[in-house]
């Protein structure tokens, strides 16, 4: 059965242009061009069910979040199309919502929309589109989606205690103790939780410097977190860390 695709965005020559591009993929899909705007959105969604939203943030009478919080129909899959790197796209990171830039690379949307197809089979979770609501709004604390094979764990940040690469994995340790697996290197999390006061201590573990309880000096160097956990602290880390520290 074909998949059924909805295309939000303002701009008709831009709903046109990814149309063609998908029709060009064979992916078996089914596509609607009806959202031009947040109302028109809105409207299409809960009309047409789609199975995937490919949806503008930028629109004349608001944004693709109203969108999202205007509907009742959530059972889809969202990617985000946006023109430039922005404070809403750290949001949709936090996520674990999947998005693409202007100008739209044709790959990049391919794998974009494969990806939501593979998801199609998982039942969908409205936490995700909570989580986003609450990311968006910059007085309020980032929240942190981290999905599993099995689950979607939400995450507030200041439990997080550290981080720890397992190859192409990453593990992370709670404050309560709960250990999670994630799909995604620590290069992935030290980019999106810089900032943040995490610090990547070492090529395999970021830590939450408002875990750290003091640093050992002997065997190399260790940071030692409030959970008891020790964790190695590379040589040529050592003078930011301590900056970092000092910053707090």
């Amino acid at each position: 059965m074909a998949k059924k695709v909805l295309i939000i965005d303002d701009e008709k020559p831009t709903r046109e242009f990814i149309r063609k591009m998908l029709e060009s993929f064979d992916l078996n899909l089914e596509i609607h061009t009806d959202g031009e705007n947040v109302k028109s959105g809105i409207e299409a969604i809960e009309r047409i069910h789609p199975d995937i939203v490919l949806l503008d943030i930028q629109m004349p009478d608001g944004n693709g979040f109203d969108v999202l919080k205007g509907v009742s129909y959530k059972s889809f899959e969202v990617i985000f199309i946006t023109a430039f790197q922005e404070f809403a796209v750290q949001a949709i990171k936090f996520s674990a919502l999947d998005y693409i830039l202007k100008p739209i690379d044709a790959d990049e949307l391919k794998n974009a929309v494969t990806n939501a197809i593979q998801l199609l089979s998982h039942k969908r979770d409205d936490s995700q589109f909570h989580v986003l609501q609450n990311n968006i709004q910059p007085q309020l604390k980032r929240k942190l989606v981290l999905k599993t094979q099995e689950s979607i764990f939400v995450v507030e940040i200041d439990d997080i205690v550290h981080c720890e690469a397992d190859k192409n994995y990453t593990f992370f340790y709670l404050n309560d103790g709960k250990k999670i697996l994630v799909s995604k290197t620590l290069k992935d999390y030290d980019t999106l939780l810089s900032g943040l006061q995490f610090f990547r201590v070492h090529q395999s573990h970021l830590i939450n410097l408002n875990c750290v309880e003091r640093y050992d000096k002997q065997d190399g160097g260790s940071v030692i977190l409030k959970d008891g956990t020790a964790i190695p602290l590379s040589p040529a880390k050592k003078e930011q860390f301590f900056k970092s520290l000092d910053q707090l």
